[in-house]
């Protein structure tokens, strides 16, 4: 099931426009990313950013050929 969030965005000449994405899931999907949201206090974008760098850094300790650890990052294995 493809899922709409639609939200208004001011643009730079102060109109508003609404803004659309789009991605792939089910309803229950979109009600545990809420539910994960709601609890940490994240918006749900957030927490889809939060849950991707936590799963790329656990796959790539050391990160991969273009995105290197921050500098002073500690790297463990």
């Amino acid at each position: 099931m493809k899922t709409l969030i639609t939200r208004t965005h001011t643009g730079r000449d102060g109109n508003a426009r609404k803004v659309l994405r789009s991605f792939t899931a089910t309803s229950k999907d979109v009600e545990m990313l809420h539910a994960i949201a709601a609890y940490h206090g994240f918006s749900k974008s957030a927490t889809l950013t939060s849950l991707i760098k936590k799963e790329f850094w656990r796959i790539f300790p050391r990160g991969t050929k273009t995105i290197r650890p921050d500098p002073g990052a500690r790297v463990v294995e």
